[in-house]
């Protein structure tokens, strides 16, 4: 077998997987980000008393991650019915909305 045909079926091989997975996967992130965007999360830079005041106390506080080396900042995470905030120490990194059951 030379380069040429070994090339040539590996371009047939990769052209005849379907894409749909991918693009199914692509679909749900979309879907996730928009949720997320159209929602009233925390936002960044607000402290755990900020947060609990406005949003109320969450239904989880998860152990703390991380916090060991100066370099690994403790991360704290509080649920929500249908929502994560993640803390860096006591500030907010991010909220994230859970995924649509």
């Amino acid at each position: 077998m030379n380069l040429k045909s070994i090339v040539g079926t590996a371009l047939l091989l990769a052209l005849s997987i379907p894409a749909l997975p991918a693009a199914h996967a692509e679909s749900l992130l979309l879907q996730n980000v928009e949720r997320e965007r159209s929602r009233d999360l925390p936002q960044r830079g607000l402290s755990m008393a900020e947060v609990e005041r406005r949003y109320g106390a969450p239904l989880d506080k998860l152990p703390t991650a991380g916090g060991g080396q100066p370099r690994q900042p403790p991360i704290n995470r509080w649920r929500y019915a249908d929502y994560t905030v993640y803390f860096e120490r006591d500030r907010v990194i991010h909220a994230v909305a859970s995924p649509a059951s």
